[in-house]
């Protein structure tokens, strides 16, 4: 049987984004409601060992972080519903979206905290070995690879950027890319060529990610050169696939400003998007840092924004009464 949910906050997306919008939101008095979509707690559930996060000394695991932000927002008052969004309606306060099973969702503010995936190559191997030296984000995990063999797999910004920032933590980095040139802007490409410790593979794909024996996790890569054919291996310790990323903003085209990217465009300095009284946070709006931390950021942006604009709504709504 299908209902209405009305709230003043709604939140699409449980990860640090929605999950701290959620906090915030509920210890404002705004009684949010976060759909958690098709992946709960977003992509630090698929995540082992986190050490960049603030406040912990240890290593701790991602899943445990999000299951106590999921709890810390539904004990000040933060519902959570299984639920996946098909349906968007921003024509109209409140704003109105539909469920896969035909649930209506009503908020007079909207918090976007869909996120972003990243784009992988597509081989078996590469899921096998997630998590135990095949890596998306150079940023989070390159600290583990220290003074060890590495590769970056890809050709634009984000592979010559994830390079030289393993330069920080290895000696020995090497950058492959299945074309005779790179994507990347000028002034990267001339950093990368400058720097001695990367290596460049040209015409050059990753036929299959290598395991070592028990749990060794990655200990090389299987290559093939696109022009001849010929089969090489490459000994590393860490493979980083940086392709891009995919921003779940599907259901949101033709409704909200979008870049070139479709990542949801904000007015800089706020979570503000073209919609007044819809908001983005998150992965979904940020091409550049893709991190947990500021993503939680933004989200308690996201949230004091969505505060704002009630307060001068509702205050606006006052005047107009009063006025009569």
């Amino acid at each position: 049987m299908t209902a209405t949910h009305s709230t003043r906050m709604l939140i699409l997306g449980s990860g640090p984004a929605g999950l701290s919008a959620a906090i915030y939101g509920a210890r404002a008095g705004m009684a949010p409601i976060v759909v958690q979509g098709i992946q709960p707690g977003g992509q630090l559930t698929t995540t082992t060992d986190v050490e960049n996060y603030p406040g912990f000394r240890e290593v701790i695991q991602g899943p445990w972080l999000m299951e106590e932000m999921q709890a810390q927002a539904e004990h000040v008052g933060a519902q959570m519903m299984w639920d996946t969004i098909v349906e968007v309606d921003l024509s109209q306060r409140p704003f109105r979206l539909v469920g896969d099973g035909g649930h209506v969702y009503l908020g007079d503010t909207l918090v976007i905290a869909t996120g972003a995936q990243a784009k992988w190559l597509g081989l078996d191997s590469e899921q096998k070995l997630r998590g135990q030296g095949v890596s998306a984000c150079a940023t989070c995990d390159g600290f583990f690879f220290r003074g060890k063999k590495v590769a970056v797999i890809g050709g634009g910004n984000t592979a010559v950027e994830e390079a030289l920032y393993l330069t920080n933590h290895s000696h020995d980095v090497t950058l492959i890319h299945r074309r005779d040139t790179l994507r990347a802007e000028k002034i990267l490409q001339e950093r990368l060529f400058k720097h001695h410790g990367v290596k460049v593979l040209w015409n050059t794909e990753v036929e299959e990610f290598v395991g070592g024996e028990g749990n060794e996790g990655l200990v090389a890569l299987n290559l093939k050169d696109t022009r001849t054919g010929e089969s090489s291996r490459l000994d590393v310790h860490g493979g980083f696939v940086a392709i891009g990323h995919h921003p779940a903003t599907e259901l949101f085209q033709g409704h909200l400003e979008l870049d070139a990217d479709h990542y949801i465009e904000v007015e800089p300095g706020t979570t503000r998007t073209s919609v007044p009284g819809v908001f983005a946070c998150g992965d979904v709006m940020d091409k550049i840092y893709r991190q947990a931390i500021t993503a939680a950021g933004t989200g308690c942006m996201a949230a004091l924004d969505a505060e704002r604009y009630l307060a001068e709504a509702d205050f606006e709504a006052e005047e107009a009464v009063a006025a009569e």
